[in-house]
């Protein structure tokens, strides 16, 4: 008598997957709505000729831009904590996660800068409540960013070969910068 022959092997469940990518399209939506708003308000403003942002405000806008260089240097260093998974590579994933966080990091700080020089208080209008709440919902995502980067550099350091999870961190960084382009050009440059 013959055993039988295995089975085909269960289709993988990609549910970090999907999870991240409804995150992200959620996030997506949250930011394109309040930017809507944003600019909704701003040609409020045009139509009766006056001007959107208060007299006396400055928008440094080297820290903005900055922070628009530095998502290209954040996703090349996920992109390569991804590739180097998939490898097998700890090293290189590990250093990639770190320098991750680093320009996290270095983008929270350059937000913080603009909120300093800016020195416009929360309560001062419109344009402030708009402002404010818009980049502060950004700053909350680079928060978060910053956590599941942590989460996926412990558990991958913790000895889990964990491809999908570092592809869910991916999806969620380039939802965030995707985030921060559109942010930059209606808040930053368009104004």
């Amino acid at each position: 008598m013959q055993a039988l022959p295995a089975g085909p092997a269960p289709a993988p469940q990609r549910q970090l997957l999907v999870g991240a990518t409804f995150a992200a399209m959620a996030m997506v939506m949250l930011m394109g709505a309040m930017l809507a708003v944003w600019m909704s308000f701003r040609n409020a403003a045009t139509d009766l000729g006056e001007s959107f942002v208060p007299s006396g405000v400055t928008i440094p806008e080297v820290p903005t831009n900055v922070m628009l260089i530095a998502f290209v240097g954040l996703l090349v260093f996920v992109q390569w904590a991804v590739w180097s998974a998939t490898r097998h590579d700890r090293g290189h994933t590990v250093f990639a996660l770190a320098i991750t966080a680093l320009m996290a990091i270095l983008i929270i700080n350059a937000q913080a800068f603009v909120y300093s020089e800016m020195g416009m208080p929360v309560a001062d209008g419109t344009y402030a409540a708009l402002f404010y709440s818009i980049t502060g919902a950004f700053m909350a995502l680079m928060i978060i960013g910053l956590l599941v980067t942590a989460v996926a550099a412990f558990r991958y350091v913790g000895g889990r070969d964990d491809t999908a999870l570092l592809t869910a961190h991916a999806i969620y960084w380039y939802a965030t910068a995707t985030i921060y382009a559109a942010m930059w050009f209606v808040v930053y440059v368009t104004k």
